[in-house]
């Protein structure tokens, strides 16, 4: 799905039950309630809100990451983060280094290579998928295979798997892979991770091969878990031959002079942080993540909804995010009986159009 495809999903889902929706609102304060007995009180840029049950839906994507030491970049070098960025034209002129290799930061690379501006990439440990294997979009292969639907408590690594950043690839132009070694054997320039500033060089960690060789051992281990899939279940596919690298790194670049270099411009694509700091109520960890059992908190009637793998890969995604909303309308459905509601007269999640 492009851009403007999935905001008309998005507004035709909203059309399909029409929903009381107010869209402009920001919610800054979550509270219990002094005067609702068990409910709680939202102070938002429309004006107090007092409600039985909050469900917080905002994701896990709010606080866009900038090293602390980016403060001492020349001031003629413009920064920006990934949630930023917009189009090669709305950048000086001048090279360019994208920061991290996630989703964002490959495809802003691609993105800016394509235009015919310089590139300089500093390569992260993300890893990488095919965009399509064996005939069919490999996340087509992977929903059937189960992956998506696997709980987070069965993952073999669940204290881990939520930290991790999500494979690179495109759905640009209907699709394709993203091959960082074909973009350098093209002339954009890679590097290793960004750890530091010093001496007004930039110091990259020599893990450049390391680092891509890791992208494409997921890659190939993706794939052939595929044709596993395939073979066990005697499915017609067609073959596809193993990726082989075109390009490999001879001596890894580990620090660059700004001062000699044509860099005007530095797209952080590292990431985003949570900022859970609106609701006022003791449902987080140390780390400022949000205690619960597959959206359940431990104080009643406040629930989340699409945090990365809150129950499974799927749970942050449009594919998914539905089994654990409904999951979480029966829970609020079950304590607004029990408030308010005889068991006979009890609603179903469908009666709200879920």
């Amino acid at each position: 799905m492009r851009q403007h495809e999935i905001v008309e999903y998005l507004e035709a889902y909203a059309r399909s039950f029409e929903p009381p929706l107010h869209e402009g609102v920001r919610v800054v304060n979550l509270s219990s309630s002094e005067s609702l007995a068990g409910g709680f009180e939202l102070e938002t840029s429309a004006g107090k809100i007092s409600a039985d049950q909050v469900v917080v839906a905002t994701g896990g994507y709010q606080v866009p990451r900038v090293p602390a030491w980016a403060c001492a970049l020349p001031g003629h070098i413009q920064q920006l983060h990934s949630r930023d960025y917009k189009n090669p034209a709305s950048l000086p002129d001048g090279d360019v280094l994208v920061v991290g290799t996630g989703q964002s930061g490959c495809q802003i690379a691609e993105d800016l290579w394509l235009a015919g501006r310089r590139v300089h990439l500093s390569v992260g440990n993300a890893p990488r998928c095919a965009r399509r294997h064996r005939g069919k979009d490999v996340v087509e292969w992977l929903e059937r295979m189960g992956h998506y639907d696997l709980p987070v408590d069965q993952h073999a690594n669940p204290d881990q798997v939520r930290d991790k950043t999500n494979h690179y690839v495109t759905g640009r132009g209907g699709g394709r892979d993203i091959d960082l070694r074909q973009l350098a054997l093209e002339g954009m320039r890679l590097y290793g991770s960004l750890t530091g500033l010093q001496g007004g060089k930039l110091e990259f960690a020599p893990d450049l091969k390391r680092n891509l060789d890791a992208a494409d051992q997921v890659y190939t281990n993706i794939n052939r878990s595929i044709d596993g899939y395939i073979s066990d279940n005697n499915i017609k596919a067609p073959e596809q031959p193993d990726y082989v690298p075109p390009w490999h790194p001879e001596a890894e670049v580990t620090s660059l002079a700004l001062a000699k270099s044509a860099i005007r411009s530095v797209i952080w694509s590292i990431g985003f942080g949570v900022d859970f700091r609106w609701v006022r109520l003791p449902v987080f960890d140390d780390a400022g993540l949000p205690r619960h059992a597959r959206g359940v908190t431990a104080v009643p009637g406040l629930y989340f909804l699409g945090l990365p793998w809150q129950h499974t890969w799927g749970s942050g995604r449009f594919a998914s995010v539905g089994h654990d909303a409904k999951h979480l309308c029966e829970a609020v459905l079950r304590r607004a009986a029990r408030r308010s509601v005889g068991p006979r007269e009890r609603p179903r999640w469908r009666d709200l159009g879920l």
